[in-house]
């Protein structure tokens, strides 16, 4: 068996070929059923998000496994194969581990830090769960990665600081109120960034919504979505008397808001701090509104300043998530040595049983005449000597094969007791097999 990745993301694809690749929650049973029906997968799971399309898969020895799925992306999307082996990535063994992990702890991310991709992982292993997609190994492998991306979260600050403009223009905004519960905005202009500006603060507590357009309609199409109130544009200084945090994003070729029409809607404000946030290129928010009390103005270039600090600072967090990375991943290898270290326990006590009952055969047809209570204290001693013998090494075994490359003891113990000479071809350690590591000489002191 191998752990097999093949896939592609937004750092080696453009989204007219991401689109074209994409597995929806409604077909993901159906592709599932087809990939896993392939005698080269013996479990998978198709992880597809508007950034990446990655299926993850325990391909089985003696087939070409990445070939296998990417026969199978090309065959189930009717994409010519050599055009898209172009956009994909291929990883096997221990690098596949070290990319999920990467990926659920938001390190491979458009957006470093960001939390969706956590979820979206969970529900693709889910996806596969329910169709029987998933067994033993990713089982493991999958609650393991949710675990690293909890340790991540919980351990490190990657998901603190703000690393787009509308995210930091609420990061500003908190720094000039107390608390955003109750407050009202006015959104000039009913642009993408601003909408999403304005998402952000409703997400954060802002009640109350205005929208001002010189398109009225679509003044009342945004306000709808915040269940809020569109004003006549002319009315929009009035209404700023009420407003506590203006959003500006028009079209406009020069200023729009200037301080001489700002400053008669601070009277009467009680020195209740106006926060402008102007997100047009050019601006629509001449800079001398800065100059009037009370007022804090801050333009694209303030808000990029913020977002690029804050990517620094998501950076040196990504290092400490790194080693929690490393971490689980030793974790992980150790208990694919563990699924070894049973079975080769369970055949030297197998293979000493044998021996024993040999010999005791042999041993009682010497001796003769011994009456039952005799036979039966003779078995209980040889197996009291055997199962004294095989304790201490076999715990001893088990206990090192808990550690880093413990692996190597299980194998030296195979060689030592001749578990393998029937066929010792055919049987390949399982931590190199599935973590692509090399052979190794085993280990006989």
């Amino acid at each position: 068996m191998h752990l097999t990745l093949v896939g592609l993301s937004h750092k080696t694809a453009p989204v007219e070929i991401r689109e074209k690749l994409t597995f929806p929650e409604n077909r993901q049973e159906h592709a599932l059923s087809i990939l896993t029906s392939s005698p080269a997968v013996a479990e998978a799971v198709i992880v597809s998000t508007c950034n990446r399309t990655e299926i993850y898969a325990v391909t089985t020895s003696g087939y070409d496994g990445p070939g296998a799925i990417i026969d199978f992306m090309a065959d189930y999307h009717q994409l010519d194969r050599h055009e898209l082996v172009r956009y994909l990535y291929i990883s096997e063994g221990e690098a596949v581990v070290r990319h999920l992990f990467r990926v659920v702890a938001s390190l491979d991310s458009m957006v470093l830090g960001e939390a969706q991709i956590l979820g979206q992982v969970k529900d693709a292993y889910q996806y596969s769960l329910d169709g029987g997609g998933s067994q033993r190994i990713f089982n493991k492998l999958f609650r393991q990665s949710f675990e690293v991306g909890k340790r991540v979260r919980t351990e490190t600050d990657i998901g603190e600081n703000a690393v787009s403009i509308s995210y930091a223009a609420v990061e500003l905004a908190k720094k000039v109120f107390d608390n955003l519960d109750g407050r009202t905005i006015l959104v000039l202009g009913a642009g993408k960034m601003s909408e999403l500006t304005a998402k952000h603060l409703v997400a954060n507590g802002v009640h109350n919504v205005l929208v001002a357009n010189r398109t009225f309609e679509r003044a009342v199409e945004l306000a709808e979505r915040f269940d809020g109130e569109a004003i006549p544009y002319e009315d929009l200084f009035t209404r700023l008397r009420e407003t506590d945090i203006l959003i500006s994003s028009t079209a406009a070729t020069h200023y729009v808001v200037t301080k001489d029409k700002v400053a008669p809607s601070l009277r009467g404000r009680r020195g209740e701090p106006l926060f402008m946030i102007d997100i047009a290129v050019p601006r629509d928010i001449d800079p001398a509104c800065n100059d009037l009390d009370d007022v804090f103005l801050y333009d694209i270039d303030d808000l990029n300043g913020v977002v690029e600090s804050n990517l620094e600072e998501r950076m040196r967090e990504a290092q400490r998530a790194e080693v929690i990375i490393e971490e689980e991943i030793s974790s992980f290898e150790r208990w694919i040595e563990s699924m070894e270290v049973v079975p080769t326990v369970a055949a030297i006590r197998a293979q000493a049983e044998k021996i024993r009952q040999a010999e005791l055969e042999k041993a009682l047809k010497r001796l003769g005449g011994l009456s039952e209570k005799e036979i039966k204290t003779v078995e209980a001693l040889t197996g009291s000597i055997v199962n004294k013998m095989l304790h201490e090494p076999t715990s001893r075994l088990k206990d090192a094969a808990a550690e880093k490359d413990g692996y190597e003891y299980v194998e030296a113990a195979r060689h030592l007791y001749g578990l393998d000479e029937e066929h010792p071809k055919e049987r390949t350690s399982l931590i190199r097999s599935l973590l692509g590591r090399p052979e190794k000489a085993p280990k006989t002191t």
